[in-house]
């Protein structure tokens, strides 16, 4: 993740240099020419999706900073573009990039979206043919076959049949197995592409490609898929559906005001999050409870705590069902967990009569939304099971 040190200032700065360009191009670009490169990440995070694929064309090196941009922000902005319009931008991603944007924008609950998924791959055949090749690689080859599946019948000539013929409309790359498209229009020239590229560049690959299409049932894809995209999504700081539920279990009222004083919120470990954030607003005027507090922690305990509350807003972006490639996903998280976090934090300061500072420094902020979300089971009400 490039860190929000530049705050909110990176917003005006965006602002400035795109009236800039306006008029004087190549002036903004100087302009931009002069930050380094976690600065030119965090300048192109901060501003708006209607307009950062403007602030990508003014960067004297966009290939440069496109790889540093986070999984997230990345899909983010290839969805504002239009995927099909992106493909430039995708040429300059890491296939890790890649891979995390099929992850957050094909699944709908625990069932890929086969026309999105062939949305990514169909924009990624159109560039660069090394880069397409690698992408195709580093995705879950069940992906690949699904994607495959969606759009083409595949049949093998037989070795041991010398009156076969070759099946109407079929197309073929090696003259052993022969491509038929499902729709009538659909020219499957990406797949054609993809296809050629594994045959000279990965042969075994290809033929084991085209053998899964043939034999392989889409529900073992399917949950297979599943499995390794969960894991990677993990490591993002998404975890698991069943366990970021938790958050909702049951407290009893007695037990909602224990406070556990051998209990450090503060040793967490920080980790690299798949989206931008300029610093939260931690002051000691903000109308929830739990940022005013944190504003008065001193700068360690305070950056400690806001990882464990970031990780609590993944967790109700995944318990609530929320679209991860929805860029509003994220401030709804944010919002929904200081809230009920500030509930609970309320509730335990009422109830035994000590500090804010003092109970967030002995009870975790998981806790604190756990506890508010009890006191307010309706408003707190995840969404339903997609």
């Amino acid at each position: 993740m490039a860190d929000g040190t530049l705050g909110t200032s990176t917003s005006g700065i965006s602002k400035r240099v795109l009236a800039v360009a306006i008029n004087d191009r190549a002036g903004a670009t100087a302009q931009l020419s002069h930050l380094d490169l976690d600065a030119q990440v965090a300048l192109v995070c901060s501003t708006p999706l209607s307009r950062r694929s403007e602030m990508l064309g003014l960067l004297p090196r966009p290939e440069d900073v496109i790889p540093l941009i986070p999984e997230a922000e990345l899909c983010f902005t290839v969805k504002a573009m239009g995927i099909s319009d992106a493909v430039w931008l995708l040429d300059y991603s890491t296939v890790e990039q890649v891979v995390a944007c099929v992850d957050l924008d094909i699944w709908k609950g625990t069932l890929p979206d086969r026309d999105a998924l062939d949305s990514w791959l169909d924009a990624l055949a159109e560039g660069d043919e090394e880069h397409f090749l690698r992408s195709v690689l580093g995705l879950d080859p069940e992906i690949v076959v699904m994607y495959l599946k969606h759009r083409v019948h595949c049949i093998q000539k037989p070795d041991d049949d010398d009156d076969w013929e070759d099946p109407d409309g079929g197309l073929t790359i090696d003259g052993q197995f022969y491509l038929v498209p499902i729709r009538e229009d659909d020219d499957i020239a990406s797949i054609i592409v993809m296809l050629k590229s594994l045959f000279v560049g990965d042969y075994w690959t290809y033929f084991r490609m085209m053998l899964a299409v043939i034999h392989e049932l889409d529900s073992a894809n399917e949950e297979w898929a599943l499995r390794w995209r969960t894991g990677r999504l993990e490591d993002l700081g998404f975890p698991p559906w069943d366990r970021a539920m938790r958050i909702y279990n049951f407290i009893r009222p007695q037990e909602r005001t224990l406070i556990d004083d051998g209990t450090d919120p503060f040793d967490v470990n920080a980790w690299d999050l798949p989206i931008w954030l300029p610093r939260l607003p931690t002051t000691l005027d903000h109308e929830y409870l739990l940022f005013r507090t944190l504003a008065q922690l001193d700068e360690q305990q305070r950056k400690a705590a806001l990882f464990t509350f970031f990780a609590l807003a993944n967790k109700v972006a995944v318990a609530d069902r929320m679209e991860l490639s929805d860029a509003e996903s994220t401030p709804r998280a944010i919002d929904k967990a200081a809230r009920f976090a500030s509930a609970g934090l309320a509730h335990i300061c009422e109830s035994s009569g000590r500090d804010p500072v003092d109970v967030i420094g002995k009870v975790v902020v998981e806790r604190l939304f756990s506890v508010g979300a009890n006191l307010d089971p309706e408003a707190s009400k995840p969404g339903p099971f997609l």
